[in-house]
């Protein structure tokens, strides 16, 4: 038995990794579950469109990977994790010994990144000269910035000083100079085991809305309402196959969106000429061999699909989405899932005019529904822009775009659709006293019918009297309704107090 003892010792000892050597790499090249909840850009407008090119909202992310993991210290490498990733608020749960140490490798391969990673390795030049194509092998002995300098069996030259074209060929990529996002974690296993861990975290780079299609029947009375989850990601990687969710409503984060340069964390290269040039001037370029980087957002992929609807669900005071079924949240891709459809719902087109101590702005045509069931909804409606159309020999017309805020159920739901051309309005500034102005509005409609019209009193310091129509309150607003007769005027008059 000693002796038995005294040789697992030795393994032991023999199997130890030695002072100062590195651990083990472990590399975890995908998730085997994906599950990605994405929350709106907190300060984008309801009507405001996504900017594709950079979604300013963010998504949690969760990723289930099965680990084999060896006895002892080891890195382990979770590849293709989103590129926006906030390492801070990662979490990694299923390890029995816990985490020591994480670490974001931010270097992954671009063609700066390439060209400062292969300094004084061997690469291959190719120069154009002509119809002829000349190789030469060198090793290059400067960083990206400045001219490209390469040791030859000529000697010392700047590559990009040559007139025609030319490329630098590079013979392999860097072990250090991972192709994909890569979150690193340091763990110390007291045993060899095969473990299935949970990998959370919060990542930049996506963002979501509600789009809304509201067709007005021939008398305007109804409405067809279609709406659709819009889903955006303007991240390098891909989640394929995940479980997928959004979120309604204004979630409180510390923090701000990163600027795209701030994101992106990679400069381009740029390399100067640094000596005269040998040859009559010429353009001349530095081309790398990796592939040109992913095309601008403007062309990014756009995927719908209506085979089934979004389920909403309550999550706190907010408000959760859940697609039924696993769809893939592309790279710098956009996707819509149908979200609802709601046949003739009674609405009522108005117009409005806010005044602002008698000022009138642009008269405004508003579409009003009731988000009631008994109205033709009842359920709660997320935040995103209304496309408006109405019929025209049959033929639906866009008549004007607008937007709604969250809304829940019970609310009205009001849709500024755009400019009256056919309804004016002209303020009257009547008689004024001590304390008190009079303010008054004619309105004009040149329509052949009635109208329904309504003027919103902006910032009021004092009391409102003597109104020429009975005053309601809407929204926390005080506005003036009133009807129009066709092709007549109406006169709005009413009396603000100061109470100074």
């Amino acid at each position: 038995m000693p002796r038995v003892r005294r040789a697992l010792a030795l393994l032991a000892v023999l199997a130890a990794p030695a002072a100062g050597q590195e651990p083990p790499a472990i590399d975890s090249p995908a998730p085997a579950g994906l599950a990605v909840t994405i929350y709106r850009a907190p300060d984008r407008a309801a009507k405001t469109a996504i900017d594709r090119n950079w979604a300013r909202g963010y998504a949690l992310i969760t990723e289930r990977r099965t680990l084999t993991l060896p006895a002892g210290p080891a890195v382990v490498r979770f590849q293709g994790v989103a590129a926006g990733i906030l390492p801070e608020s990662a979490i990694v749960s299923g390890l029995p010994d816990g985490v020591r140490e994480k670490n974001l490798d931010a270097d992954l391969l671009s063609p700066r990144t390439l060209y400062a990673a292969s300094f004084g390795r061997p690469v291959t030049i190719r120069r154009h000269i002509g119809k002829q194509v000349r190789e030469e092998e060198g090793i290059l002995r400067s960083g990206p910035d400045g001219a490209a300098i390469v040791q030859t069996a000529q000697g010392f030259e700047a590559v990009d000083c040559h007139g025609g074209q030319g490329a630098i060929g590079y013979h392999g990529v860097p072990p250090a100079l991972p192709a994909k996002p890569t979150l690193s974690i340091l763990l110390d296993s007291p045993v060899a085991r095969t473990v299935t861990v949970t990998l959370s975290y919060l990542a930049w780079g996506f963002d979501w809305q509600a789009n809304y299609v509201a067709t007005l029947s021939p008398d305007g009375a109804h409405a067809d309402l279609v709406a659709w989850l819009t889903l955006a990601s303007s991240d390098v990687t891909g989640f394929p196959d995940a479980e997928t969710m959004v979120v309604a409503g204004t979630v409180k984060r510390e923090g701000r969106a990163p600027y795209a340069w701030e994101r992106s964390g990679i400069r381009s290269i740029a390399l100067q000429c640094l000596s005269a040039p040998e040859v009559k001037e010429e353009t001349m370029h530095l081309l790398a061999l990796p592939p040109p980087p992913p095309p601008p957002m403007a062309a990014m992929d756009i995927v719908v699909t209506g085979a089934r609807m979004a389920v909403q669900e309550d999550l706190g005071d907010l408000k959760l989405y859940r697609v039924p079924d696993r769809t893939t949240v592309a790279a710098r891709a956009q996707k819509q899932v149908a979200l609802l459809h709601r046949g003739a719902v009674p609405v009522e087109v108005f117009y409005r005019v806010r005044l602002r101590e008698g000022n009138p702005g642009p008269v405004r045509t508003v579409l009003r529904a009731r988000n009631r069931k008994d109205a033709g909804l009842g359920l709660p409606l997320p935040a995103g822009p209304v496309a408006v159309f109405a019929p025209r020999a049959g033929v639906p017309l866009l008549v004007g775009e607008g937007g709604i805020a969250d809304k829940a159920i019970g609310e009205d739901v009001e849709i500024d659709v755009a400019n009256a051309t056919q309804v004016t309005v002209e303020a009257v500034h009547a008689a004024s006293g001590k304390h008190w102005k009079e303010y008054g509005l004619i309105v004009r409609n040149a329509n052949p019918r009635p109208i329904r019209f309504e003027a919103e009193i902006l910032a009021v310091p004092g009391r409102v009297r003597k109104a020429s129509v009975t005053p309601v309150r809407r929204d926390g607003a005080l506005r003036l309704p009133v009807t129009v007769p066709a092709n007549g005027r109406v006169t709005l008059r009413y009396r603000q107090i100061d109470d100074d």
